[in-house]
């Protein structure tokens, strides 16, 4: 498949910087696929500074969106299954088999807590050998404490990589854009770790997918934290190009990546690109930072497009990260389309149940070219 001509382009003023935008392609139609199974994952409890504390994974994430984008006039689709060899694509077979017989193997554990919970974990000096038990094997492949395994985890997470697989799919087939509404999220989910809610890597999996048809893909995630998953996966590739905007990590989740030097290694070096921006900042510096990613994205001479839509950098977010408005994300996905290119977005974060579904729907609408109704 070839790449799409490059947009005509037109100067727009941001507060007091210019920076060069294309004109929005008309007549593009988002599809949307849903799981009405997401809400078998539904995680009560996590940790947070030392407490256990509400887990913000709830189940009406999705379903507050859902009714946002039927409100909005969206057809919503169930997917096709697509097997498991798309999973598999991303993630190791040791890791795969971890999930899906952890909570079976933990609850055999005489007073164990009802989710799986990694207490211990290979630490530097201390990770030369993979336990068989599955309290270490826990440890192992979950890098924090915030991503509970239920008994129905691994059905629903098999379900939601499925929806960004199907969404891709119909990018191959020729669809313009494609949405999947991934539930548990899945860009903090490395080849063979989890963490931060995310299991397996939605995005990453339909960035590979689209590697069937498509020679350069390029992966950019605008949740508020930084993809890490997302990143090691890619990291020393030169095939899917990767950007993340998000807060500031030498403070903030996930601490450890996403920091401007890291540039990818071996073959990856220089395909990778993180731009963290300060706390609190608003729309025109994220949107900013959107146009240098969008400048590196066409210089890839990327032919296809993956975009983690977390919407968790709004201002009203309980994450209390960046700034950006409801008028912000319409803006981000207008950007996003005037790339031009076959575009799969892939559901991630945002945790405010008041607001995360006007922002999704906004996004998408942007990306159509239009208003949102939804309230």
């Amino acid at each position: 498949m070839s790449a799409i001509a490059p947009p005509i382009r037109r100067c727009l003023a941001l507060g007091t910087s210019l920076y060069w935008a294309p004109e929005h392609p008309a007549g593009v139609v988002v599809k949307v696929f849903f799981s009405p199974h997401h809400a078998g994952h539904r995680p009560a409890q996590t940790f947070r500074h030392g407490r256990v504390v509400a887990n913000r994974d709830l189940p009406a994430r999705a379903d507050n969106i859902l009714a946002a984008l039927r409100a909005d006039g969206h057809a919503l689709l169930n997917a096709a299954p697509h097997g498991p060899k798309p999973v598999a694509a991303i993630h190791t077979p040791e890791y795969l088999d971890f999930l899906q017989h952890a909570w079976g193997e933990w609850r055999k554990i005489e007073g164990a807590s009802e989710d799986v919970f990694p207490y211990i974990f290979p630490v530097r000096g201390m990770d030369n050998a993979y336990p068989s038990s599955i309290v270490g094997r826990a440890g192992y492949h979950m890098h924090d404490c915030w991503a509970p395994i239920g008994e129905h985890t691994w059905a629903v997470a098999i379900e939601s990589a499925n929806l960004a697989v199907e969404a891709a799919s119909h990018v191959l087939r020729g669809e313009a854009a494609a949405y999947a509404l991934c539930r548990p999220s899945g860009h903090h989910a490395f080849a063979d770790m989890g963490g931060g809610n995310c299991f397996l890597n939605n995005a990453a999996i339909a960035a590979q997918h689209l590697r069937q048809g498509f020679g350069r893909v390029a992966l950019i995630d605008i949740d508020v934290h930084h993809g890490n998953g997302s990143q090691g996966i890619f990291y020393c590739r030169d095939d899917v190009f990767f950007a993340s905007l998000h807060r500031d990590p030498i403070d903030y989740h996930p601490y450890f990546a996403g920091h401007a030097h890291e540039r990818g290694e071996g073959r990856g070096l220089g395909f990778n690109l993180n731009l963290p921006l300060p706390k609190g900042a608003g729309d025109d510096a994220f949107l900013a930072a959107l146009e240098a990613a969008c400048a590196r994205i066409q210089a890839f001479q990327a032919e296809a497009l993956v975009v983690s839509l977390g919407v968790d950098a709004h201002e009203d977010d309980p994450t209390e990260g960046l700034k950006v408005t409801f008028d912000g994300f319409r803006r981000i996905g207008a950007r996003l389309a005037a790339l031009r290119l076959p575009t799969a977005l892939v559901q991630e974060g945002g945790y405010n149940m008041d607001t995360i579904a006007r922002c999704v729907a906004g996004a998408l609408a942007g990306f159509e070219g239009r208003e949102t109704q939804a309230a």
